[in-house]
């Protein structure tokens, strides 16, 4: 085996999705206006949610924490890489690639139970819905995601360890624009069988587990919908999920996509590029997805919209009165 040189590791070398220096411009600009649209239209949704009474029901109260999470999410890897590119400096130092690995699993994972709870909302409601609000009470809804959170801060936080303590060769450079878990890895010159034991149990336990959950719910959603006898019933009961039943597709179809382009091909850097679909495309469009299709998302907006509109207009009112009371109080003050 050759041997290479190991040194105490300081810091990691991204190469990002081009080196071409005229692309780079192009570049940080599409993903400023990705990461822009991405934080603003999750956020509103938050908003949205947390603003109107009518949508303090547990759906939306998962669906606030995904909107959040995809806001943690993004933030993750997006600005590293435009401040990488506004620098022109590759350079991520090994406390900043472990704490980004961290977070980003942190958050994947999180989003993954998330849409697992949700799948399980949507079944509760759709095949028991007299006993909705008995079984999707607060407390338990609340119990979920503090599993979710546990389960999610346990897995990152063993891989991230183990990745501590591994040592790194004299070649650091990471063919991604972040700092990519099985990237990290592969520059390891010590051993990293358990590095990759505790990937695949994870990914199984964890990332495997909680997709059959959502299959087995929409199966029995699926079964229950068809037993409906009227068309309207079942297009009713189909619309309360046809939301999460497509972000559900796009978050799976994308990581599952990565990952079978990433084992076919050997080229790392069209790995990268085919990350970004789950990294900033997915939580980009969750936002338009429910935004689109759910009645309730957009009339909370809309009120949203309209109450922060109300307020701008109070706001100068009461500037303009401010104005006409000084001016009648001091008549002989010069206009402006």
């Amino acid at each position: 085996m050759e041997q290479r040189n190991q040194t105490p590791v300081s810091e990691f070398i991204l190469l990002g999705l081009s080196e071409e220096g005229e692309l780079q411009p192009l570049l940080l600009w599409l993903f400023l206006s990705l990461y822009l649209v991405t934080f603003s239209g999750n956020l509103l949704i938050v908003l949205a949610i947390v603003m109107d009474s009518h949508l303090h029901t547990p759906m939306y109260f998962f669906l606030a924490n995904l909107s959040f999470s995809d806001i943690c999410f993004t933030s993750t890897t997006i600005p590293k890489m435009m401040w990488n590119i506004q620098t022109q400096s590759k350079v991520i130092t090994y406390a900043g690639c472990l704490s980004q690995m961290y977070f980003l699993m942190l958050f994947v994972g999180l989003d993954n139970f998330l849409l697992t709870v949700m799948a399980y909302d949507r079944f509760v409601a759709i095949c028991h819905p007299l006993h909705y609000m008995v079984i999707m009470n607060p407390k338990f809804c609340c119990i979920l995601l503090l599993v979710s959170w546990l389960l999610s801060v346990f897995s990152s936080l063993l891989q991230d360890l183990m990745v501590s303590q591994l040592s790194f060769c004299t070649q650091l450079e990471i063919p991604h624009f972040f700092c990519e878990l099985n990237q990290v890895i592969q520059l390891a010159c010590s051993d990293t069988f358990f590095n990759n034991l505790v990937i695949y149990l994870v990914s199984g336990l964890l990332g495997i587990l909680p997709l059959i959950g959502i299959l087995f719910s929409y199966s029995r959603i699926v079964t229950s919908i068809l037993k409906i006898s009227s068309s309207r019933g079942k297009y009713k009961a189909f619309s309360t999920c046809g939301s999460h039943l497509s972000i559900v597709s796009l978050f799976y179809g994308t990581s599952f996509g990565v990952y079978l382009r990433s084992a076919a091909s050997q080229n790392s850097r069209t790995t990268a590029i085919a990350s970004v679909m789950y990294t900033v495309v997915t939580p980009m469009l969750n936002p338009f997805i429910y935004g689109l299709r759910n009645r309730d998302i957009k009339l909370a907006l809309r009120n949203l919209l309209a109450e922060r509109h109300s307020l701008h207009i109070r706001i100068l009112c009461s500037k303009m009165k401010m104005c006409v009371c000084n001016r009648a109080q001091n008549p002989r003050q010069p206009r402006s």
